[in-house]
């Protein structure tokens, strides 16, 4: 059986990490390269760096932060914010990036997704849906680092970007970011059950009973953790110690 995974996120702008709550009012919290090599030490399965800004500004993503960070990474290195084209993708590898997500360039353009999948494989390719909840049951996609709403389903979204060629999909409930009251197990759910490739749990966690939830009730592949870590609420261990308690399968790290 396929161990579950803790993913740590790294929010960075403007070369620094950065974290705030509903994608608003972002804090400084350090220097990406020391942070990530933390994490590791920590225990983390995998690392993912969400240069957050890059789409809304129009620019490439910090190539020379991703090759300091890959430099010091054993554990999966996943890049994304500002890839646009399988040419940004061949960039952000050749940086020392394990797989790269795409997001607003992803719904602007879907046929990107095919583009990377056929030149690189399906396993370097994620996409990243942030998604807030509409009217009733639904969930509707945002883009530009979650300002700009699109009108796209959430879910038939996400279907439509495996069908594509993405082999993982990030999931991140607008609504629950950086609010620490759990993940939105409906949205993770709903899109889990949609799919056949690993879903990402994202935005909301702030204890280890939310992260064991995610993976028990929300049906997720791997949980994405931040704020709760970086704050020094809990770490990593904690959250692993957790979720072997809970019966789910899980890489010991300590």
């Amino acid at each position: 059986m396929m161990a579950s995974r803790l993913i740590v996120c790294l929010d960075v702008r403007g070369g620094r990490v950065v974290k705030g709550v509903n994608f608003q009012g972002l804090r400084d919290l350090g220097d990406p390269v020391a942070m990530a090599s933390h994490y590791e030490r920590e225990g983390a399965d995998e690392i993912v760096f969400l240069d957050i800004s890059a789409s809304n500004e129009e620019r490439a993503t910090l190539l020379d932060t991703v090759r300091a960070t890959a430099e010091r990474l054993f554990v999966p290195l996943t890049v994304g914010g500002g890839i646009r084209t399988a040419a940004d993708v061949a960039a952000a590898l050749r940086a020392g990036a394990d797989k790269v997500s795409f997001n607003t360039a992803a719904v602007e353009r879907p046929q990107v997704i095919s583009e990377a999948a056929a030149r690189f494989g399906a396993q370097c390719v994620l996409v990243s849906i942030d998604a807030a909840r509409g009217d009733g049951a639904s969930w509707r996609v945002f883009t530009r680092g979650g300002h700009r709403p699109t009108g796209l389903d959430a879910i038939e979204w996400a279907t439509q970007a495996v069908e594509r060629g993405a082999g993982e999909l990030l999931v991140t409930s607008i609504d629950r970011d950086g609010v620490r009251g759990g993940y939105d197990l409906e949205l993770t759910r709903a899109i889990a059950g949609a799919v056949r490739v690993p879903v990402i749990a994202s935005g909301g966690a702030g204890s280890a009973a939310h992260v064991v939830a995610a993976f028990a009730e929300g049906g997720a592949s791997a949980a994405l953790v931040a704020g709760i870590l970086h704050d020094g609420l809990a770490t990593v261990a904690d959250l692993k110690r957790a979720m072997v308690e809970a019966g789910i399968p899980t890489r010991r790290t300590w």
